[in-house]
């Protein structure tokens, strides 16, 4: 019986002991995940756990070594890749270095539906500027829509790249740790954008991302609307699920290795590790 007649949602992504290796490391070791369409995930892990290499293959960037990978339902060696990119949404600092510092705001979310890096594909179509402006009103950008992109804050760039991705009305939307090196007020505006593009906007207004994957190393980071977590460790899964089952201490002492304390306050998630810790291990 297929997941629909189950009626059960529809499988964005469904990797069964997918590996990724290199000539000197397993970067993925036997991973078999499932996200099914209107989950967001977050994917947890520390440095070297393997996240980038994961979102590459989500991206349909990169093939497994071993195992099967099927996006929107197609097995990644069995599709052509090119027809799966434009469904496929990745935001992450390899896009933003390539995009001319000077373009306006405004433009660079108007090359999100055809992939471009610059506006002058685009034409003069003013109902795409309408919808870029629109996005970035709903992430709360609308004040830099006219500025260049090199005038923006970190945090602003990084809110300007999500409407960047989701001008393309994407099947699934990654993030690779898109609060990166943004200050308090810069994470903050993200993580509220990022809330207001996976639930639903005031009045009859849509949720923005249907389906989403963001890579973290900090839990401070996770969206108060994320749905669901993956735990890596080495490359491999060391527990996936429904985010409150997983983002436990015993959960996060699996990923991060050292005892954790954690706690939830207004759909927000706070970890430290246990006191003492240190002394003891």
């Amino acid at each position: 019986m297929t997941a629909r007649a189950e009626g059960q949602a529809a499988l964005v992504v469904e990797l069964e002991d997918a590996s990724v290796r290199t000539p000197d490391a397993t970067l993925l070791d036997r991973l078999s995940w499932r996200v099914r369409a209107g989950e967001h995930w977050v994917v947890l892990g520390p440095n070297g756990a393997g996240k980038t290499t994961l979102l590459s293959l989500l991206a349909a960037r990169r093939q497994p070594s071993a195992g099967r990978v099927c996006l929107l339902g197609h097995e990644l060696g069995r599709v052509d890749i090119r027809t799966l990119w434009p469904r496929l949404a990745l935001v992450g600092h390899t896009v933003a270095d390539r995009i001319p510092p000077r373009t306006l705001a405004v433009d660079v979310v108007r090359t999100g539906a055809s992939g471009a890096l610059s506006p002058w594909w685009e034409g003069s179509r003013p109902e795409t500027a309408e919808v870029a402006r629109e996005l970035l009103r709903r992430l709360g950008c609308d004040a830099v829509a006219d500025r260049p992109l090199e005038s923006c804050s970190q945090g602003e760039r990084q809110r300007v790249l999500i409407a960047r991705a989701l001008a393309a009305a994407p099947d699934l939307l990654l993030l690779d740790e898109p609060a990166a090196g943004l200050d308090m007020p810069g994470r903050e505006a993200l993580l509220a954008a990022l809330e207001h593009a996976s639930g639903t906007a005031a009045g009859d207004a849509p949720a923005l991302a249907a389906t989403s994957v963001i890579v973290t190393h900090h839990v401070e980071e996770i969206p108060a609307t994320t749905t669901h977590t993956l735990l890596l460790h080495d490359g491999r899964s060391v527990g996936a699920g429904p985010i409150d089952d997983m983002l436990t201490p015993k959960g996060l002492h699996a990923c991060f290795g050292l005892p954790v304390q954690v706690h939830r306050d207004d759909g927000r998630w706070f970890a430290r590790a246990a006191p003492g810790w240190l002394h003891h291990s």
